[in-house]
């Protein structure tokens, strides 16, 4: 078996940026999490996650939901990787 990459787009709350940055990666542990500017001044979390295959996506998704301050989370990309 392999692993598996998961990349999501977490917008949140205007301004709530860094506090749920943090969040995220004291309750989640993400692989990686940068930010980044979409749109006149629309700024979302990148969050990377990697897994064993045998493990759902969909879990990080609903935790990613449950952080207080995110408003939405999109999948981008879901790869295996090894």
């Amino acid at each position: 078996m392999g692993n598996v990459a998961v990349l999501f787009r977490v917008y949140t709350e205007q301004g709530k940026e860094d506090e749920v940055k943090n969040e995220i990666i004291s309750q989640l542990h993400p692989q990686s999490i940068g930010l980044e500017e979409v749109a006149f001044g629309i700024k979302v979390l990148k969050v990377l996650f990697v897994h064993d295959d045998k493990e759902g996506s969909s879990d990080y998704e609903e935790q990613l939901k449950k952080v207080k301050g995110v408003n939405e989370v999109e999948v981008l990309d879901e790869t295996l990787i090894s």
